[in-house]
């Protein structure tokens, strides 16, 4: 899990990762990094909303997502600032589909 450091929580900080950060689009996710703001750690922030299915599966595809932010912590710059939204073909994707899709989104936009 995340840790509260790693973790967008303000609607603000959301909105403004949304409008300033770049954006990358995958088969299942869009990726929108705001380069380093700051020296702290990375965050991570996740948008998954109805259209991607009910409530089981909507928090099924967030702890996917967090499981593999987690992973790619590392590889992240300090700083950054990163919000994942998951498209509605998430819901079916595997767990290695996404995978692909973040990793290919990360490393394009963050280096």
């Amino acid at each position: 899990m995340l840790a509260r450091r790693n973790r967008l929580t303000r609607g603000a900080e959301y909105k403004a990762v949304v409008r300033r950060g770049r954006r990358c689009a995958g088969a299942h996710t869009v990726t929108y990094v705001n380069r380093a703001v700051t020296d702290g750690p990375a965050r991570f922030g996740f948008i998954v909303s109805r259209q991607v299915g009910g409530a089981v599966v909507r928090n099924t595809v967030r702890r996917r997502l967090k499981a593999l932010c987690l992973e790619s912590l590392e590889s992240v710059g300090a700083g950054d600032d990163i919000v994942i939204r998951a498209l509605p073909s998430a819901a079916s994707a595997s767990f290695a589909d996404l995978r692909s899709d973040v990793e290919k989104c990360l490393a394009r936009r963050t280096r």
